[in-house]
């Protein structure tokens, strides 16, 4: 089954895995609550799921129904940077992560490693999961993946420019839970003090990142 928000690549992908041998799409749906119908319904193998969808974030609705759905594997599809959502993803509850501008006989490859029992994903971060497990303690490169959702979306809304205050209403947090947050990317990023954080956050955006990595979510 398909979940993705965009009708034109959803209904491609259909018709491209209904020509491939020993794979048939059972359903498809664009929005969060059109999914939780189809899966009841359809109770399908695998289910290739978008990350950003129109009423909602696909994560959140991988969280919500791996737990109701334990025959069924999720796949997180997405064109968000892998180096960020991957293992986000996994946490989830999906069992690979592919990104979009995979070639298609990915996909396959994914949807067969999935319903082997076994985790998918590219070899870059097959590699970077090694390297979390048994890490260099020698570099000091920031790496975004080790924060949590939500230290991201406080790192981007710091990079546009949000205050305390702005970031606490936009995210429906207290001024003080702001500030835990950003006093935990300071650690996590190793930055000495508020500015060098601010400094990093701004940087992140202006390089593009904002857009590439988070499918520019702060609005």
């Amino acid at each position: 089954m398909i979940v993705d928000d965009h009708p034109f690549f959803r209904d491609g992908l259909a018709m491209w895995l209904n020509q491939q041998v020993g794979v048939m799409t059972c359903g498809e749906a664009g929005s969060m609550a059109e999914a939780r119908a189809e899966i009841e319904r359809l109770k399908p193998d695998v289910v290739i799921m978008d990350l950003r969808l129109g009423d909602g974030e696909g994560l959140e609705l991988i969280r919500e129904l791996v737990p109701h759905y334990l025959e069924t594997r999720f796949l997180a599809m997405s064109q968000f940077d892998e180096g960020l959502y991957a293992h986000r993803a996994l946490q989830a509850g999906a069992r690979g992560y592919v990104m979009k501008c995979e070639a298609t006989e990915t996909v396959m490859t994914a949807i067969e490693t999935v319903m082997a029992g076994r985790i998918h994903l590219s070899p870059t971060i097959e590699a970077k999961v090694l390297q979390n497990l048994f890490p260099d303690m020698a570099s000091r490169r920031v790496d975004l993946s080790k924060c949590s959702d939500r230290e991201l979306q406080v790192f981007e809304l710091l990079g546009v420019g949000r205050s305390t205050r702005e970031i606490g209403e936009h995210l429906k947090l207290s001024p003080k839970t702001v500030e835990t947050y950003r006093e935990g990317l300071k650690k996590k990023l190793r930055l000495q003090d508020g500015a060098a954080l601010l400094r990093a956050a701004t940087l992140w955006v202006e390089s593009g990142s904002l857009g590439k990595e988070t499918g520019a979510a702060v609005e």
